[in-house]
């Protein structure tokens, strides 16, 4: 069934809801670039003879709203219509074959409007400026008598003014200088309003296009099964077993996995569960998570790790403080569980090979599909589709490989490989687990005076390349520890790489995910160890130093009202951490229901310095936080004889909106020239927010997620 016809039918189906509707397509079906009769003013947009303005995006669409926001960016210095923007993704090919016009088209790192902002607005400014010259031209007057507004240009002398659209045309043609004046947050008009995405509409009637959407004439399509231990390859497979099945074309080996080839997707599921395949596991098969605990557990101590900061004298401090405090904390391993699990469509032909996916860096994806075929990268075309989620996971390119390998055994028709469920988790990129210790020693007036941090954790840039760790330490994995901002004159920080025969990889937030749990779980434990001061009030005195801090701390307390009283069984916690060049702060209220946690409301406030559109902010805070606590919550990765258990939503659930909490989203901008990123920040305070409210009700210190492990009682 396509998604259209889904939700036709279900909207349908409550009782007549759906008569007659229509939606204004501001957005594309289709996000990649198509045929038009647009007038290229620069890479960046071109305008229609109607003055539809279209604004191309160099970065992927998974949910974060880039389609609208960075065309925001444009339109800002270009004075048009804003109803008259539409968006469309960048040219991959188009981006190499002139000397990567489009810059970086990587997403990721919470960097797609801190990283292109600037380059942006000047696209949008050299447009404007080539449609005054022309009108300028036109009438024959001076362009600095011409100026730009709404999309039109206007000449006030005489009267004149001309619409974009009827001077595209000659605009294409006026050069101007390569640097043109921009405007600064203070003369915004557009950016920093709330406006709802461009591309919502087609993803609410279901005509959006990700990944598993793609229908090619002729297309076949391929499922697969990967060894169940990664790094274990395959032995034999035995293609006769299944050959006679209903649509099955072929069966493919490959160095890990076996697909089958059927002309429908479902048939090629049932052949691929009945292929019978052996597997050369070796000892990985023979690992268990517990273990790998306990062993990370073990490497915790004084003096283990390579160092990563020192300030002052932290031996000698913590030997002659008057009392010290010390607990170890724990992270499991855990998957992204995209909603829309790992796909590719592939056609190879006579000197071309086209790929349809959802990816997070398509510049990247190109480059891997030439080496892999042997093309030269001009003959290679991307067409990236909606992300049906990312977090990281789609910058990972082994399912393009992978999908490559399936096409070339197709006959020269396209291919759709689409991994199950249960493939997509086992054959993850996972966020590390980690074993973390601290420990803090106090004077005689309960000042902390000394600060000792030993993390360890398998490493994500040293499974990509070996050499891009340098001095033993990878620096994604002590984000929140290595830049620790509370005020300890003497303080040891130190790292430990151990790694596992799973695969790492970038998590929504990466290091700050596990990070910030532990560090803002254990300033809470400081605290009570500081003559019971109040979290708030330790966070004042520690972090006095970073009034970026103290800010969003005071914001957060006023609209929380932090300290006020709560009911039995309930209360309230707080963390701050800064990642992505974005402060995040936030007070969550807590209940215990019968043993359980239960998160009511979470209070959230950001300062990311300027904003570029407040109403897809606000839907990142909540997205972030909601991802978060599905980890905090419930997300455990455990591994038996080597092998993935949670392998689908019942054993690896995310929060249900019957129990996502109330969110409020406040913003305390700093403004000036700093341009934080928003699709991250909001994660990594989540869960110790959550765990500091469960400690104050129940009294228990939770070190070790997820809070489902726990049965809870309130003291």
């Amino acid at each position: 069934m396509k998604r259209r016809t889904f939700i036709r039918s279900g909207l349908s189906a409550t009782g007549g809801l759906l008569l007659s509707f229509h939606m204004p397509v501001w957005g594309r079906q289709k996000p990649w670039e198509t045929e038009s009769d647009a007038q290229e003013l620069n890479a960046w947009l071109a305008i229609e003879p109607d003055d539809s303005i279209i604004i191309r995006v160099a970065q992927s669409e998974m949910g974060q709203g880039v389609m609208t926001s960075l065309p925001m960016i444009v339109a800002e210095e270009l004075e048009v219509d804003w109803r008259n923007v539409r968006a469309e993704y960048a040219s991959a090919n188009r981006s190499l074959r002139e000397g990567g016009i489009y810059k970086t088209m990587s997403t990721g790192g919470s960097r797609a409007v801190r990283r292109s902002r600037e380059y942006l607005q000047q696209a949008g400014a050299q447009a404007r400026h080539k449609l005054l010259g022309a009108a300028a031209a036109i009438w024959k007057v001076p362009v600095t008598e011409c100026r730009a507004d709404y999309g039109r240009i206007y000449h006030d002398p005489t009267g004149k003014s001309i619409n974009y659209g009827a001077i595209a045309g000659l605009a294409s043609t006026v050069r101007v200088n390569e640097a043109v004046a921009i405007k600064k947050p203070e003369s915004f008009g557009l950016l920093g309003l709330p406006k709802k995405k461009l591309d919502a509409p087609v993803k609410v009637n279901g005509s959006a296009v990700y990944g598993m959407d793609v229908r090619l004439p002729g297309m076949l399509y391929a499922s697969v099964v990967h060894c169940p231990v990664l790094g274990g390859t395959l032995r034999n497979m035995k293609f006769n077993a299944i050959r006679e099945m209903p649509g099955v074309k072929a069966a493919v080996r490959m160095k890990s996995s076996a697909a089958v080839i059927a002309d429908y997707y479902w048939q090629a599921r049932k052949a691929v569960e009945r292929l019978p395949v052996e597997w050369e596991i070796g000892e990985d098969g023979k690992s268990f998570s517990e273990n790998w605990k306990t062993e990370f557990i073990s490497l915790l101590g004084k003096g283990g790790g390579v160092l990563v900061r020192e300030a002052g004298e932290p031996e000698r401090a913590m030997m002659e403080a008057n009392k010290t405090i010390e607990s170890h904390y724990t992270v499991p391993y855990l998957s992204h569980a995209c909603l829309e699990p790992m796909n590719c469509t592939v056609h190879i032909q006579e000197g071309r090979i086209d790929v349809w996916a959802g990816v997070q860096n398509p510049d990247a994806a190109l480059k891997r599909v030439a080496e892999a075929t042997g093309l030269n990268t001009d003959q290679v075309y991307i067409h990236n589709c909606y992300l049906g989620g990312g977090f990281g996971r789609r910058s990972r390119l082994d399912f393009i490989d992978e999908a490559i390998e399936i096409a070339k055994q197709a006959g020269g028709r396209p291919v759709q490989m689409i991994w199950s469920r249960e493939e997509d988790q086992r054959q993850g990129g996972y966020r590390p687990m980690s074993a973390l210790s601290f420990k803090a020693g106090y004077d005689l007036d309960d000042n902390v005076v000394a600060f000792e941090n030993h993390s360890v954790t398998p490493s994500i840039l040293q499974q990509l390349s070996p050499e891009a760790v340098k001095g033993g330490v990878d620096r994604s994995s002590v984000e929140g520890l290595g830049d620790m901002p509370y005020q300890i004159a003497n303080q040891e920080i130190r790292h430990t790489i151990k790694n596992t025969h799973l695969t790492t990889w970038f998590w929504r937030s990466v290091g700050n995910s596990q990070n910030a749990f532990a560090m803002e779980c254990f300033v809470d434990e400081m605290a009570a160890a500081s003559a019971s001061k109040d979290p708030l009030q330790f966070r004042r005195e520690y972090l006095s130093e970073h009034k970026h801090l103290l800010d969003v701390l005071e914001v957060l307390a006023q609209k929380s009202n932090w300290g006020r009283r709560m009911p039995r069984g309930s209360a309230q916690g707080m963390a701050i951490h800064e990642s992505f060049g974005t402060v995040c702060a936030q007070v969550a209220e807590v209940s215990i229901l019968d043993g359980r946690v239960k998160v009511d409301r979470v209070i959230c406030v950001v300062d990311c310095g300027n904003l570029v559109n407040r109403l897809g902010a606000e839907e990142q805070v909540e997205s972030g936080i909601l991802f978060g606590l599905s980890a905090a919550l419930y997300g455990k990765l455990t591994v038996e004889n080597g092998r993935i258990n949670e392998v689908n939503y019942d054993t690896y659930p995310v929060v249900r909106m019957a129990d996502a909490p109330v969110i409020e989203t406040h913003f305390a901008l700093s403004g000036g020239d700093k341009w934080g990123g928003m699709g991250e920040p909001a994660t990594p305070p989540i869960a110790p927010a959550v765990c500091n409210a469960v400690y104050k009700i129940t009294g228990k210190r939770i070190r070790s997620l997820p809070l489902s492990d726990y049965h809870l009682t309130i003291a």
